[in-house]
């Protein structure tokens, strides 16, 4: 869960850039009380760094926060979800 700005700034459209970049597989989504959601998978290496990533987010965005925690599932690819 990230939590600031992170709505109308190209968050998810960036997030999907840099899970391409990394190999990660999963997929985030705007939640509806403004924050967003994503879950992720990889190897440890490439979630730390999206996790860092994500504490970051792209140009526009003031994170005030990321609560990470264990997930299971299994994908393929990585994809923008419909606000939930």
């Amino acid at each position: 869960m990230i939590r600031g700005r992170v709505q109308g700034v190209f968050y998810r459209e960036s997030m999907k850039a840099e899970a391409a970049r990394l190999g990660i597989k999963g997929w985030v989504r705007n939640r509806i009380d403004g924050s967003v959601e994503a879950v992720v998978q990889g190897t440890p290496e490439s979630v730390d760094a999206i996790i860092a990533w994500a504490r970051r987010g792209p140009a526009n965005a003031e994170v005030t926060g990321v609560e990470a925690e264990e997930a299971t599932g299994e994908f393929h690819t990585f994809e923008k979800r419909t606000t939930q």
